[in-house]
C-alpha cells in the first residue's frame, strides 16, 4: 500500500482510540516527511533516517508497505478497532457542532480537521476550540479567536461549510468566558463548566441555568463533567437539580450535547431520558481533538438510538439552512 496512506491511517486509528497523542503525531510527522518523495528516495534507508520525522517504527511501516504488505502495525490497530458501530441514526448526522484544532488543546491544524471532517461525509462541522480562562488548553484571547475566524472564513465551498465557534467556558455565577460581542459573531457556541464541577447542588443549578439563559448559547456541552474511563481516570458526575436546567435548555432552544466520547458518555442514560421527555433539543457531538476522533459520532448516535431520541430532534441531523435558521433565532436580551 501507499506508505503515505499507511502512516496516515495509523494515525487516524490511534485518534480514534484515544491513545497517546505522541504516538499519532509521531505518525503524522512522518507522513509529512515523505509526503511527495519517489519510490526510490523512500527504499533509500540512509537517506530516510536522516530525515527528521522518521524513526524506527514509522521506518518499518514505510518499508512494508513499500513491499506491498499492510503493516503489522496497522494490522493490529485495525483488529483492535474491530467491526465499526453502526446504527441507523449514524447514516442521519450531517455534521458535528463541537471538535478542536491545535490553536486550542487539539492535536492538528485547521485543515486537517477540514479533510477528515469530508472524508466523513460531513456536511458541516463547527471549529469549537477552548476560551481563554482554560489556560491548560491554550484557549483562545478575543484576539486569537478574531484572528481564527479569517481563517475560517476561507474553509467552505459548495460541498462542505466549517462553522465559526467556540467551547467557551461557564463561569462559576453561570457568566461566558468570551466578549458577548464577539460571540454574537459566531456561527456555534458551545458553553461547558470545566471548573469547579464539585460545586454545591444549589450554586451548580443557578450556574447552569444562567449559561443556558444566555442569548449567544447553542448547545449545553457535556452537562454533568464525567468521567467514566480512559486515561485521566473517572471523575462523577456534578450535581444539579437536572430538570430545571433541561427545562431552561427547551425553554431557550438550547441543545443538549450527546458527548460522543467514550470516556465522557455524557449525559448518563437517565438524564438523557428526562431530558427527551422535557422536550429538549440535542445534538450529537464528537468533541474531537484529533482527524480520527470525528469518527466517535458512531458512539453517541448508538447511545442515542438506543434511547429513543428522534432524529428530528437532533439537530446535527438537520440540512445547514434550518440549523443556521436555529443558531440565528431571535432570543431576547
Amino acid at each position: 500500500m501507499n506508505p503515505h496512506d499507511a502512516l496516515t491511517e495509523i494515525a487516524t486509528l490511534l485518534e480514534r482510540e484515544r491513545s497517546s497523542r505522541y504516538k499519532s503525531k509521531a505518525f503524522r510527522a512522518a507522513a509529512d516527511a515523505i509526503q511527495g518523495l519517489s519510490d526510490a528516495e523512500l527504499r533509500d534507508t540512509a537517506a530516510l533516517r536522516r530525515r527528521k520525522g522518521i524513526g524506527d517504527s514509522t521506518l518499518a511501516v514505510i518499508q512494508q508497505a513499500l513491499a506491498g504488505d499492510v503493516p503489522g502495525y496497522l494490522v493490529d490497530l485495525r483488529e483492535r478497532a474491530g467491526v465499526q458501530r453502526t446504527s441507523t441514526l449514524r447514516a442521519l448526522l450531517r455534521g458535528d457542532l463541537h471538535s478542536h484544532s491545535d490553536w486550542s488543546d487539539g492535536l492538528t491544524s485547521i485543515d486537517l480537521m477540514v479533510e477528515a471532517a469530508r472524508a466523513l461525509g460531513h456536511e458541516y462541522l463547527a471549529l469549537t476550540d477552548h476560551s481563554p480562562r482554560l489556560r491548560v488548553a491554550n484557549g483562545l484571547s478575543p484576539e486569537r479567536l478574531r484572528s481564527q475566524l479569517e481563517v475560517v472564513a476561507g474553509m467552505s465551498d459548495d460541498g462542505f461549510t466549517l462553522l465559526s465557534g467556540i467551547e467557551v467556558d461557564i463561569l462559576e455565577d453561570g457568566a461566558l468566558d468570551q466578549e458577548p460581542d464577539l460571540l454574537a459573531q459566531l456561527d456555534v457556541v458551545v458553553a461547558s463548566a470545566h471548573s469547579k464541577l464539585r460545586m454545591e447542588r444549589g450554586p451548580m443549578t443557578r450556574r447552569l441555568v444562567a449559561a443556558v439563559s444566555n442569548p449567544h448559547i447553542d448547545v449545553l456541552g457535556h452537562v454533568t463533567g464525567r468521567l467514566v474511563e480512559g486515561s485521566r481516570g473517572t471523575r462523577p458526575p456534578s450535581t444539579f437539580d437536572a430538570r430545571a436546567v433541561f427545562e431552561a435548555c427547551e425553554a431557550h432552544a438550547v441543545a443538549v450535547e450527546i458527548n460522543s466520547r467514550p470516556e465522557r458518555q455524557d449525559p448518563p442514560d437517565e438524564l438523557m431520558a428526562l431530558a427527551l421527555e422535557i422536550g429538549c433539543l440535542f445534538s450529537i457531538d464528537s468533541d474531537a481533538h484529533a482527524p480520527g476522533q470525528l469518527s466517535l459520532l458512531d458512539y453517541g448516535a448508538e447511545r442515542a438510538e438506543r434511547l429513543g431520541v428522534p432524529p428530528e430532534r437532533i439537530v446535527t441531523t438537520w440540512p445547514l439552512e434550518k440549523l443556521r435558521a436555529w443558531t440565528g433565532r431571535d432570543r431576547g436580551a
